[in-house]
């Protein structure tokens, strides 16, 4: 499955409004920040592209041209969502020990955790700055605040994720439905946020701005089971990660969560003693393979991002879209639910 054409037709805007909104930081400080989305080396040299997907400055950008035929004036809510989510990963990366993202140390495996702190930090700052660049763009001050407050609560859902994250890592009595509350949080929001903030700059119809905020959420979390069942059996050619990395870094991610609830006898045992263990080693990690094939958590997860699919889907179809629109946001369900990288 490759990448559906719409991330390479905003990539170039995307990437264009980041680079203005870090042109006026030169302290050394902000190379960590440029380092981090793939614009330089560690030595400072520079590199050629945007790392990652941009898959949420993507959303609100296809959100807005479905809505309003153009996408330009929600070029700078693109880039603060891009900014945010960096914000994040840099944050993360510290809360996790990391060392690599994207084939690359992380920004606190170089510089250290303080800076890296710093950092993350520097990037929020920066997003919510960012933003205020629409007044260029022609938005009233009325949707600029709205999306102010869409930009802020969608971080402190993500954080209060973080921090449900971090609050599983030591328990085993974890249930799916604590899963989606904490991935309604540390995923979702922020992915629904974009395609709410992408519609609200290009809609002044309110049924079709909370329509396309249910869309993001059905999206995000077909997404993130996608991502949890990648972060298992994904090809690590593909991923850039080892087949059963999750498992070794014993995150609560929702195969796991869902054999911990189903498992029975001698396997749950078995399940609850390794993640018991400080470390998860290949032998133990085969067996947690077998036992989420003995529960067939693979093929449950699966079902699960394919039910998130077919929601958005439906969703789409109570919106009222060009032919264009709703191809390219039906392609990008059907990728989320499905992809291999």
């Amino acid at each position: 499955m490759t990448l559906p054409a719409v991330f390479e037709r905003y990539r170039a805007g995307i990437e264009a409004e980041l680079r203005a909104a870090l042109s006026r930081y030169q302290s050394p400080m902000y190379d960590m920040l440029r380092y981090h989305l793939g614009w330089i080396d560690e030595q400072g040299n520079a590199l050629a592209g945007l790392a990652g997907k941009a898959l949420r400055p993507t959303l609100c950008l296809l959100a807005c041209e479905a809505t309003a035929g153009t996408y330009q004036r929600a070029l700078p809510a693109a880039a603060a969502l891009e900014l945010l989510h960096n914000f994040s990963l840099i944050h993360d990366d510290v809360q996790d020990n990391d060392c690599e993202r994207r084939h690359r140390p992380t920004v606190w495996a170089i510089w250290g955790k303080p800076q890296a702190i710093n950092a993350g930090t520097a990037m929020r700052v920066i997003a919510g700055l960012t933003l205020l660049n629409l007044t260029e763009r022609g938005v009233p001050i009325q949707k600029q605040l709205r999306a102010q407050r869409l930009l802020d609560d969608s971080c402190l859902r993500l954080i209060e994720g973080q921090y449900l994250d971090i609050s599983y890592e030591n328990r085993l009595d974890i249930r799916v439905a604590n899963y989606l509350e904490m991935v309604e949080g540390k995923t979702v929001a922020l992915i629904a946020a974009s395609l709410t903030m992408g519609a609200l700059l290009g809609s002044d119809d309110e049924r079709t701005i909370q329509a396309f905020h249910r869309l993001g959420r059905y999206l995000g979390f077909a997404f993130q089971i996608r991502d949890d069942i990648l972060g298992i059996w994904g090809e690590e050619e593909k991923t850039g990660k080892p087949v059963g990395n999750d498992i070794r870094r014993k995150k609560k991610s929702l195969p796991i969560v869902y054999a911990l609830e189903k498992a029975q006898g001698q396997a749950q045992a078995q399940l609850a003693a390794i993640y018991q263990q400080a470390a998860i080693d290949d032998r133990q990690a085969a067996t947690v393979l077998d036992i989420l094939d003995s529960v067939q958590a693979r093929a449950q997860a699966q079902k699960m991002a394919q039910d998130y699919c077919d929601q958005a889907i439906a969703e789409l179809g109570q919106i009222a879209l060009s032919a264009w629109a709703r191809y390219n946001l039906e392609e990008m369900a059907y990728f989320l639910a499905k992809r291999e990288f």
